[in-house]
């Protein structure tokens, strides 16, 4: 019996329809567009208004025409792994939530919190599913109301991050197509730097945690930003040295849209030129959980049967990873 890999044969992804511009951020926080331009590449997110919505209810419509473009049915899926640093509630599980509104009676599943490198870390662990036989049809979602936990008078953070979810589908493959290798790493001496101080069982929501604005993302800039310049690149360059592949070999490279900077300087390190680099950050921002499936959806007919696609990604914990997959359809 040939290797059984576990194929993504179908993505899709959705964006709410409110747009925050870079000058619409100019009449809330100190900036303007040529400061945010410059320095993350990003001039417009998008953000889910209105009353009740949660990380879900973007998900239901990625998922829902994911499952038309592929002919099946919500019934069909078995396993759902939600990749989220947002979820509806603390619990229950956001996986488990999606499964009962898109009617995925069959299905069990789990949220998986790995910060920005979450989708990535749920291919990995999604495909293990596939490869040992024990599951046919994985789910993998990666999304974020980013907007729920972020202070829009902090600049550090409200010009960066956007709303936005996005899926992909595994299944096995005996023709030696899908998830061929990955690299995931971890280092938590990076919670000071890139977190959420309140919420959780250290720090408990109070009247004290609220008035300081505790429940809101912190990022330390410039640190976060110097180590992820360079575990990013070099954990892509590292997989491509670990499967004998040279720039040339690469179809396309699709990185975590964090910073702009960040996406050159893993092009430049691998030495895969940027007209092969997924880039949509000028338009949805850095989504967390959501970009490397929606840069998977917008990419998706560029893709060729067989091409060499490289991912990367880094997050707060700090967790940052690679995973190199060839394309199935």
């Amino acid at each position: 019996m040939s290797k059984i890999h576990a194929a993504i044969t179908a993505v899709h992804g959705y964006v709410p329809e409110y747009v925050l511009t870079n000058q619409e951020l100019e009449t809330m926080v100190e900036t303007n567009d040529e400061w945010i331009t410059s320095r993350t590449g990003i001039k417009e997110r998008r953000l889910l208004k209105g009353e009740g919505l949660a990380t879900s209810d973007m998900a239901v419509p990625a998922v829902q025409t994911l499952l038309k473009k592929r002919g099946i049915t919500a019934e069909e899926i078995e396993l759902i792994i939600f990749c989220t640093t947002t979820p509806d509630m603390p619990f229950p599980a956001t996986a488990n939530i999606l499964a009962d509104k898109i009617g995925a009676k069959n299905a069990w599943g789990y949220d998986l919190q790995a910060a920005c490198s979450g989708f990535l870390f749920g291919l990995a662990t999604g495909a293990s599913f596939i490869e040992s036989g024990r599951h046919t049809k994985v789910l993998v979602v990666g999304g974020d109301k980013m907007s729920s936990i972020i202070n829009y008078e902090d600049r550090a953070t409200c010009i960066i991050f956007g709303d936005g979810c996005g899926a992909a589908l595994l299944e096995p493959n005996f023709e030696g197509y899908g998830v061929q290798d990955s690299i995931l790493k971890s280092d938590g001496a990076g919670r000071n730097f890139l977190n959420q101080k309140a919420g959780g069982s250290l720090k408990p929501a109070s009247h004290e945690t609220v008035d300081a604005k505790e429940h809101y993302a912190f990022q330390e800039g410039k640190t976060v930003f110097k180590f992820a310049v360079t575990n990013m690149a070099n954990v892509a360059a590292e997989i491509m040295d670990r499967n004998s592949l040279t720039a040339d070999d690469i179809a396309w490279l699709v990185p975590h849209q964090a910073n702009k900077r960040i996406i050159d300087a893993t092009a430049e390190r691998t030495g895969i030129s940027m007209d092969k680099v997924a880039v949509n950050i000028q338009r949805y921002g850095n989504t967390t959980n959501g970009t490397l499936p929606l840069c998977l959806w917008e990419w998706e007919d560029k893709f060729k049967k067989g091409d060499n696609i490289i991912l990367a990604a880094f997050g707060g914990g700090f967790t940052w990873g690679s995973l190199y997959l060839k394309w199935a359809y």
